[in-house]
Parts: C-alpha cells; sequence; structure tokens
C-alpha cells in the first residue's frame, strides 16, 4: 500500500527564510517517523522553487539550494495533475501528493498567499484557510475583529503610511490615547520582525522609521507589563471535534522584550511549562486562546499569544500566529508535547484535520 505523500514548503522570500528552513527540519522529521513519504519544496530568497532530496544539516545550515540533488518544480494550479511538477530532461515530470504542509513563517507563506494556490490545486493542506490566514497576519485587521467579539486585549491604534507623514499630529494622539512607553510594529510581519518599543517622543519617530520598512500598514500598542504566556491550539474551527487549546507556557524574555533574536538566534530566553499561574488562571488563558482561535476562524493549528498583566491579573491577548515555530526551541511543539501529543502524534494530527477539512468542503 501506497504511503500518504506530503509536500513540504519551507525558505519562502520572507525575512524568516532561515527559522522557516531550521522548522522544516523537524517537521520533515516528525513525518517520516509517523510514516508519511515527505516531499520537501524548498523556496530560495529570490523566489525560485526547488525539490530538496538532501540532508536536513543543509537546511540548518542555508546550503541546500546548491546541493547536486536539487530540481526546480512548481505546484500545478490545475485540479487533474494534484502535484508538483518536477523539471527533468524530457520537460517535466508530475508527482502526485495528498496534501501539502506549509512551514513558511511570515509573508507570501503565512499570509493566505499560498493558501490561495493549494486552493486553486484543489489539494489539501495543513493550517489556515485563505481569509483566517490573511486576517491573522494583519495585526489591525485581527485587533478589530478581536475588539469586536469581546476578546480582551491592550489599548491599541493603527496608521497607514501616508498617515505617518505627519508624525506630529499622530504622536500627539498616541501619546494621549497608549502614553509611553509604545510597542510599534508592523501590522504585516511575524515572529516580532521590526518591533520596537518606544520610551519617548524621538524613539517613536526611529521605531515608526523601523516598522515602515517591513509594511505600509504600523500597529502601535500600549506596553503590558506582566508575563508572556502562550497555548497550542489544535482543531478546525466549525468542526463536530472541536477546537482544543494547551495550558499555556511562560516565555522568559532574554530582552526588554521577546524579539526575533531571542526567539531564534540567540538562545537567551527561557520557557516554563506551564506558566506560573494559578489553576484558575491556567484555565482562563486556554479558555480566552480557544475563543480567539474561533473567531478568527482557524483551522489546524496557531499559537496564541497573551500577556497576563501584573496587578490586575487581566489576561489580555496578543496575537495568534498561524504557522508558529517548529525549531528545537520552538513552544508550539514544546507545548503539544508537554500535553502528551509527541512530534509524530502532532504531524499525523495536523495531516489529518487538513484532509478532513478537505473532504468536509469538497467530498
Amino acid at each position: 500500500m501506497d504511503r500518504t505523500r506530503i509536500a513540504v514548503f519551507f525558505g519562502g522570500a520572507s525575512s524568516e527564510h532561515e527559522v522557516s528552513c531550521v522548522s522544516a527540519a523537524t517537521v520533515l522529521a516528525g513525518l517520516a517517523e509517523a510514516g508519511y513519504e515527505a516531499m520537501p519544496v524548498g523556496i530560495t530568497k529570490e523566489g525560485t522553487w526547488l525539490y530538496y532530496p538532501g540532508p536536513a544539516e543543509k537546511l540548518q545550515n542555508g546550503s541546500w539550494p546548491r546541493d547536486a540533488g536539487c530540481r526546480r518544480c512548481i505546484l500545478s494550479p490545475d485540479r487533474q495533475d494534484h502535484g508538483l511538477l518536477l523539471q527533468s530532461g524530457a520537460g517535466y515530470e508530475l508527482i502526485k501528493v495528498d496534501a501539502a504542509f506549509p512551514v513558511l513563517h511570515g509573508k507570501n507563506g503565512e499570509d493566505g498567499t499560498i493558501q490561495g494556490l493549494f486552493e486553486l490545486a484543489g489539494i489539501p493542506y495543513v493550517g489556515c484557510g485563505v481569509l483566517a490566514s490573511a486576517v491573522c497576519m494583519d495585526k489591525a485587521v485581527a485587533n478589530a475583529l478581536i475588539d469586536a467579539a469581546g476578546v480582551p486585549r491592550c489599548e491599541w491604534d493603527w496608521a497607514w503610511k501616508s498617515e505617518c507623514a505627519d508624525f506630529d499630529a499622530l504622536e500627539a494622539r498616541l501619546a494621549q490615547k497608549l502614553h509611553y512607553p509604545i510597542f510599534v510594529k508592523p501590522a504585516n510581519a511575524g515572529s516580532s520582525v521590526g518591533i520596537s518599543r518606544a520610551e519617548n517622543r524621538s524613539e517613536l519617530e526611529a521605531a515608526l522609521e523601523t516598522a515602515l520598512r517591513e509594511d505600509d500598514k504600523v500597529v502601535f500598542e500600549r506596553f503590558v507589563q506582566g508575563q508572556e504566556v502562550e497555548c497550542a491550539a489544535l482543531g478546525n474551527t466549525g468542526s463536530r471535534r472541536g477546537v482544543t487549546a494547551t495550558r499555556p507556557g511562560e516565555i522568559l524574555a532574554g530582552d526588554v522584550f521577546y524579539t526575533y533574536d531571542d526567539k531564534y538566534k540567540n538562545g537567551v530566553s527561557r520557557t516554563l511549562i506551564p506558566a506560573a499561574l494559578s489553576e484558575e488562571k491556567l484555565d482562563e488563558v486556554r479558555a480566552w486562546a480557544e475563543k480567539a482561535y474561533q473567531v478568527l476562524g482557524c483551522e489546524g493549528l496557531a499559537r496564541c499569544d497573551f500577556f497576563v498583566e501584573a496587578g490586575t491579573g487581566k489576561v489580555l491577548l496578543n496575537e495568534i500566529n498561524t504557522l508558529p515555530g517548529f525549531t528545537a526551541i520552538s513552544m508550539y511543539p514544546k507545548l503539544m508535547e508537554a500535553a502528551g501529543i509527541p512530534l509524530p502524534q502532532l504531524c499525523r494530527q495536523l495531516v489529518d484535520l487538513a484532509l478532513t477539512k478537505a473532504e468536509a468542503r469538497h467530498g
């Protein structure tokens, strides 16, 4: 009997290219241990698609595009093909796939773009659909929906690049509404890329320039003093099986906030599972994670990030990450393992959710 074949997409034209490759090595190992046949498809920073059959070590050190076994490939949007076209001497060879597993963090992978291609191709895929991916990627849109649903979060504001040209008016508005310190974030970027903390007017101006290098829309949030905690959520919104979230783990950041380098490069941050909270508060965070996940229409998986404010004890949503990291230090697989779902079992559940979602929609 043929094994289920999963195309794993990684890399991408994104500021998170490197961590995506490291995450992919973990996912590929998990799929193999779970009994699937994996087809690794790497996307270079320039946007070239390559079938990569080489060792995981080259994903870790970034040398995979130069591997002699790489072959140009494309995902056919033709539903009759239902697979990948691999370049060969005679043209292209069609390789059928049963499902896709995007391990593409940030833009061009987590924002609904490649999910739309999977939909056109009629290929089941792991994770959120086009709309939920796009909504969760855009912090301003996600925040507006979260507010409308009554999920608690901190005070915030946003502006287009054109509005930022009148810095005096913008600064006056933000200082009155949010007060310093203010966090400044590109609306569409992942893993703390382009995020700064501004303590005063001059730092706000510099932070704005940093954020605008990543996106034309900027989100501003008041500073929350407290614990940073995260839940791993699993399931398809609207399905009979429902959605479940783990008890939260806690991020013990090595910087003033949990930066991209802290998450993936310098290894300074530490994690605590479960978080140092009362049983009642752990359950409250988990309940809000499940609520937020469903409000935004998430499917498959997501990491739900919260603050527990010091003094007040308020649980405040930070953001939903629809394609969380799968590196050795990433919280999502750690939280799932602590909940009794090791990596191979997690991969099986994610593929099963993808196939179930596709069957429910298309029959």
